[in-house]
């Protein structure tokens, strides 16, 4: 065992505001070693046991397939928690981890970039009731970078291996570099926590960021997004209509391909290929083949497959075409308020300012001090008499923490009656 892995268990390093120290030493193994991955239900029974006997906060994360499989599910979930030690479970293997959610349900989970995970986590069945999120704990801390690996570097001293943070990890079996840097990702995950929680202490921010987390948890799923297909890249290039209607039936034609084959979307047709085919309104597949994206590679049925999407566009009625452009809900994008409503723009012009200059005093990004999209829509309809009362309750209306009204209202009161 090497001195970098004797230690790890050192107090926290520097502070977000404090120069950086000496050059990180590399961590290169887990502590107790790499442990095999859990595949089988007893092996998932004694670490239930283990995890629920441990201490202390637990570090979890989970590793996905993105750009190799159809959606966002966990095929890795990592697990780290004094007296339990490291834990890899394999979620395809073992599908329901309700067990281990409920064995953990009164322990703080320390995750980095909570958001990304828990939807995975919450399909086999792992939600937290409280967590602590580093990289959010980071942003408020005043981090001017906040990944794993980098705040691992700055503020505990050890380098983490990030070199296969985007493999394919539906991969069976998974190699063991691969499995050294999993159980790496969790193994310094809960000594960040402690570190950060001092910082933010010391800042005065601790109070608002266990509000933020406390924001995490309760927040219920999204709902399913309206329109997906206009997501596609490229979109935008497609203007009339019927084109539209073409890059709706080939994105859902491509959708149902790859939920079937279970491969991510763009492997089985790119978002170019669909541009490609809505602009120029092929005729027939031969005429299809020769665009971007489909070429000799693809069979014959392949691209009838394609040509008969696009030709249920071409025979959709008008009624049936979809409009162009995606309505929103809230105001109209902030480049045109200047000719919709000068005095909302100059209304914007003000509380955009007032906000980050108060985020740079505070030394946080200014979309953690307040959404974005919080200050717009108050702008947008902003109370009738914009006074520090007024702007809390709307700022509250909006989903803004507690936190940010108390830095926030009184300032953008003043920014709203100067442009009233």
């Amino acid at each position: 065992m090497t001195d970098a892995q004797q230690t790890t268990d050192a107090s926290p390093g520097v502070s977000a505001s404090e120069p950086s120290g000496p050059a990180p030493v590399p961590l290169l193994t887990p502590r107790e070693g790499v442990p095999p991955v859990i595949t089988e239900p007893e092996e998932l029974a004694a670490a239930v046991a283990a995890f629920a006997a441990g201490s202390g906060p637990v570090a979890i994360d989970a590793e996905r397939a993105s750009g190799y499989r159809y959606g966002q599910r966990a095929y890795l979930v990592q697990l780290r928690r004094k007296g339990a030690g490291t834990a890899l479970v394999d979620p395809a293997a073992c599908p329901d981890l309700s067990a281990l959610g409920e064995a953990l349900r009164d322990v703080e989970w320390v995750l980095h970039a909570a958001t990304q995970d828990l939807p995975c986590l919450r399909e086999i069945g792992m939600v937290p009731t409280r967590l602590f999120d580093t990289e959010l704990a980071g942003r408020l801390a005043g981090f001017a970078r906040v990944g794993l690996g980098v705040m691992v570097e700055t503020v505990l001293g050890y380098s983490l291996e990030k070199g296969h943070s985007a493999v394919d990890w539906s991969t069976r079996p998974l190699p063991e570099p691969w499995l050294r840097y999993a159980a790496l990702d969790v193994e310094l995950l809960v000594d960040l926590r402690d570190a950060l929680e001092e910082e933010l202490r010391g800042q005065g921010k601790l109070d608002w960021a266990l509000e933020e987390f406390a924001a995490i948890v309760a927040a219920p799923p999204p709902p399913p997004r309206k329109d997906p297909w206009r997501r596609t890249s490229g979109v935008h290039k497609v203007r009339r209509r019927r084109q539209l209607a073409v890059v709706r039936e080939l994105w859902t034609a491509r959708d149902h391909v790859a939920q079937r084959r279970d491969l991510s979307p763009g492997k089985v047709l790119s978002d170019a290929a669909i541009i490609a085919a809505a602009q120029a309104m092929p005729s027939d597949a031969r005429t299809l083949a020769a665009l971007h994206g489909f070429g000799h590679r693809m069979g014959r049925r392949q691209l009838e497959h394609w040509q008969s999407a696009v030709d249920r566009a071409r025979r959709l009625p008008e009624a049936e075409l979809p409009q162009p452009g995606q309505p929103a809900a809230g105001p109209p994008p902030p480049r045109a308020w200047a000719e919709k409503d000068p005095a909302a723009a100059a209304r914007l012009t003000a509380a955009r300012a007032a906000v980050t200059a108060h985020a740079e005093l505070l030394r946080l990004p200014q979309e953690n001090l307040l959404a974005p999209d919080a200050v717009r829509r108050l702008c947008w309809e902003p109370p009738a008499e914009p006074d520090a009362a007024s702007v809390a309750e709307a700022l509250r209306a909006l989903g803004a923490r507690e936190w940010q009204i108390s830095q926030t209202a009184s300032l953008l009161a003043t920014a709203l009656a100067a442009s009233h």
